[in-house]
């Protein structure tokens, strides 16, 4: 059985942290990093410093971002 949500562990701004998210999220976040020419990890650390609220939730912005990339139909 395949778990809900996978984690990722990254490098934000010098500091380790980690992110689960469901596996249709990363790989939406995965296809806009590969178009923007980032790494995953880079992609995640734009989002992280420009959420608009610094205080929500890295995955909800995370989510979020995915779902307006998609809408776009970029995703």
């Amino acid at each position: 059985m395949t778990p809900h949500l996978q984690k990722r562990s990254l490098s934000l701004n010098g500091h380790r942290t980690s992110v689960a998210l469901e596996p249709a999220f990363w790989s939406v976040l995965e296809q806009a990093a590969s178009q923007q020419g980032q790494s995953l990890a880079g992609l995640v650390a734009t989002q992280d410093a420009t959420r608009a609220d610094p205080d929500q939730p890295l995955a909800s912005h995370l989510r979020v971002f995915a779902l307006a990339w998609a809408g776009q139909g970029k995703g």
